[in-house]
């Protein structure tokens, strides 16, 4: 009964976070195009469902994801190994990335339009690799207490170099790659992870320590793949590979939904048996609750399914619909104005940026309001894709776009209270899951490939890139304003 009335709340709450998405449909609809959606009762079931998944999501992660997460960093922390915590690390992020969905997709858009010359699975492994190997080292500095904002600022700076030697076809390709590495499982666990082994360590703060895994997964891809791309671009001669088109044969619905129900199961397997395998084989110990995190893991595949199934159902065929109505008519204004809409409606209703929102006020009592949190990272992800797209219909060259962002994180980390540093650079990396990120990619490359004169390798690609820096810069500005008016009311007249 308990279970029925969590599940209720949480699906009420998922329906009110959908109203923007139905808010920029209806008003592009209705006032700018002054017709009704195609299928509104597709859109309506669609969106139902997506809340019914968001709701089964967010319920299985608290059964399962956190709890497992926490308590195996907590079993490790007790154990005192630090080779097997660092080689968990390695595994955990490996697995997350090897099989993520949207990374997958990356690599064969790329491999497709830089003809056969990107590798599809030379990008991914070069990812996973990195993620790896950033999540042992970010295991060491909660270790260790190393300060967040050293490790980012000399990281951004290092990302900014690589750029500016990188050539211009690899550059929105890297950064989108870095953008893609965390989805809506593997933040929650990541986080989980950071979190319990801070709560762990004495003399660590939850929300300054126990963040920042996730910003560190996003950032080394960005340096690796552009290091890729200079090799591929300047030493490499790979040949040309085409793509061979296959003609799609009618599936029955019952057989597609079983055939989809089972590749999610396959893309989140990887980082299931890493866990299993550490938790049996190499702490020797039972999970605590096993039916409880069955139960919850259950609840988190089928809620990934329902949230996807509505996407496919509803949204997406109208968002596709309305970016080629937009391009049509030719008005620059009007698609910047639904690059922002659609950025700021599709982040309120993310689910990973939902449960990381929750987390940080549980880490941080009264200091910090998740429902503000989400606001300002869909403000910043809304700025973001605008100024995305506005470099797309300019032509202007994304190196100084990205480097500017860069350079702007770098000095705002400088200035920001430490507190906010690794929570705004994990919120970063959260925008870019799956809500987003198909709806961001399909503009962009739809925009470079309607307008004259643009390359879709070197123009389409990017806009993850944006959405990732923007929260970054509106939750630090956030921060450092509310710092100031404490410190200005705390200042006797």
């Amino acid at each position: 009964m308990l279970l029925l009335q969590q599940f209720l709340h949480q699906f009420l709450h998922a329906l009110k976070n959908l109203l923007p998405i139905v808010a920029v449909v209806l008003f592009f609809q209705l006032a700018i195009f002054q017709t009704l959606p195609p299928e509104p009762l597709s859109i309506i079931i669609g969106l139902l469902i997506v809340a019914i998944g968001i709701a089964l999501f967010l319920l299985g992660l608290d059964l399962s994801i956190f709890p497992v997460g926490k308590n195996l960093a907590n079993q490790f922390a007790r154990k005192g190994s630090l080779p097997l915590l660092l080689l968990f690390g390695f595994a955990i992020g490996f697995a997350a990335v090897i099989a993520e969905p949207a990374l997958i997709a990356v690599a064969q858009q790329a491999q497709l339009i830089s003809e056969g010359r990107v590798n599809g699975l030379t990008l991914r492994l070069i990812v996973a690799c990195s993620v790896g190997m950033v999540m042992a080292l970010g295991i060491l500095r909660i270790i260790l207490g190393w300060p967040i904002h050293w490790l980012m600022i000399g990281g951004y700076i290092l990302v900014l170099t690589v750029t500016f030697f990188a050539p211009a076809e690899i550059v929105g390709l890297a950064y989108d790659s870095g953008g893609v590495t965390t989805n809506i499982v593997t933040v929650p666990l990541i986080a989980a992870l950071g979190l319990g082994l801070a709560s762990s360590i004495k003399g660590r703060n939850p929300l300054m320590d126990g963040f920042g895994l996730v910003a560190l997964a996003v950032m080394v891809p960005m340096i690796s793949v552009q290091l890729y791309g200079i090799w591929v671009y300047n030493y490499s001669t790979a040949a040309t590979v085409v793509a061979a088109a296959t003609e799609a044969k009618p599936v029955f619905w019952l057989v597609k939904a079983l055939i989809d129900l089972a590749t999610m199961l396959k893309d989140i397997l990887p980082m299931m048996l890493v866990v299993l395998v550490f938790q049996y084989v190499i702490l020797r110990r039972p999970l605590a609750n096993p039916i409880k995190v069955v139960l919850g893991f259950s609840m988190v595949l089928l809620g990934l399914y329902a949230f996807v199934l509505g996407l496919k159902l509803g949204l997406f065929p109208v968002g596709s619909l309305m970016a080629e109505q937009l391009i049509a008519k030719n008005y620059t204004a009007l698609i910047l104005l639904f690059a922002f809409m659609i950025g700021f409606a599709t982040t309120m209703a993310e689910p990973a940026l939902i449960a990381i929102g929750e987390q940080a006020e549980q880490a941080s009592p009264g200091k910090l309001k998740g429902s503000v949190i989400r606001f300002i990272v869909a403000l910043g992800v809304a700025i973001g894709i605008t100024v995305g797209v506005y470099r797309i219909i300019s032509g202007d060259a994304i190196h100084y776009y990205i480097m500017a962002g860069y350079l702007l994180v770098v000095l705002l980390t400088a200035l920001a209270p430490a507190y906010i540093t690794a929570l705004a650079f994990d919120l970063g990396g959260v925008t870019t899951s799956e809500v987003t990120v198909p709806l961001v990619t399909a503009l962009g490359i739809g925009l470079a490939s309607s307008i004259e004169g643009r390359n879709v390798l070197i123009d389409g690609f990017g806009l993850i890139a944006f959405a990732s820096i923007f929260p970054i810069i509106t939750v630090m500005l956030y921060a450092i304003v509310v710092e100031q008016l404490i410190k200005r009311r705390s200042v006797p007249v």
